[in-house]
């Protein structure tokens, strides 16, 4: 028999792969309970140290989450959101006094969480995206969105402050189809978007707002909406939990 390679791996890589294997094939499924500790200390023949370390290497990859008292479980990914993101951001939508949120979120319970909203100095890239001369200020509002009682999503949008003033902008509701209608209303309303997507592990702070289990990444969307003169109107910068999103985007070839 080929050598593969285990046989010279640390014991809790090699149990940690065969719970792995297990996952993959269908024996422990989403939402199954994984064999404690005891039972892995009895079926390799390990100490409880070495249990334990095969099962973070599985919770730092993502595939399970430990739930203190109980165990550690099989992840499940449930598809809350599809986010359609071609199609939400259509000004038939926020033009018509839509919510785009809302359209993410149909057949659940979506709610934003209104976190507050601040004339404050933006990040550079963010002051030079907006076009914002030295010591012009932004108006940032800040919302936490959640979908049936979980937080999902937060989202940062960052406008100039002196285009903003004195306009429903400024106020925790900003009115039917949100900001962009009012930027619409103001003569600035969005033409074009463009939207920049990474991922990485969360903050300590993210994950906290978040509620995110151990292993769960992080998606990363930096929009920026555009005025039909070309002009930025809009930076909006998003934190999304990872496995509550499906991305999906939609468009001609043409």
């Amino acid at each position: 028999m080929a050598e593969d390679g285990r046989g010279r791996q640390p014991k809790y890589l090699r149990i940690a792969t065969a719970l792995k294997d297990a996952i993959a094939s269908g024996e422990y499924g989403p939402g199954d309970r994984l064999p404690g500790e005891s039972d892995l200390m009895s079926t390799y023949g390990v100490a409880r140290m070495t249990a334990r370390q095969a099962f973070g290497v599985l919770v730092s990859e993502g595939l399970v989450e430990a739930r203190k008292g109980a165990g550690v479980f099989v992840r499940e990914f449930r598809v809350g959101i599809r986010r359609r993101g071609v199609q939400r951001l259509a000004v038939e939508v926020w033009g018509a006094g839509g919510s785009i949120w809302a359209a993410d979120g149909k057949g659940h319970d979506p709610v934003v969480e209104f976190l507050g909203v601040t004339d404050e100095p933006a990040p550079d890239a963010v002051a030079a995206a907006l076009g914002l001369s030295d010591g012009a200020l932004a108006t940032v509002r800040r919302r936490r969105f959640t979908l049936d009682g979980k937080p999902v999503l937060m989202a940062t949008s960052y406008l100039d402050a002196a285009l903003a003033a004195g306009t429903p902008i400024t106020e925790p509701d900003s009115g039917p189809g949100g900001i962009y209608a009012r930027l619409a209303e103001l003569g600035r309303g969005p033409a074009r978007f463009r939207e920049e997507v990474r991922s990485r592990m969360p903050s300590s702070e993210e994950a906290d707002r978040l509620g995110l289990a151990a292993g769960t990444p992080v998606i990363l969307i930096s929009r920026t909406a555009f005025a039909a003169d070309g002009g930025v109107v809009e930076v909006n910068q998003m934190v999304l939990d990872a496995a509550a999103y499906v991305l999906e985007y939609d468009f001609d070839a043409s």
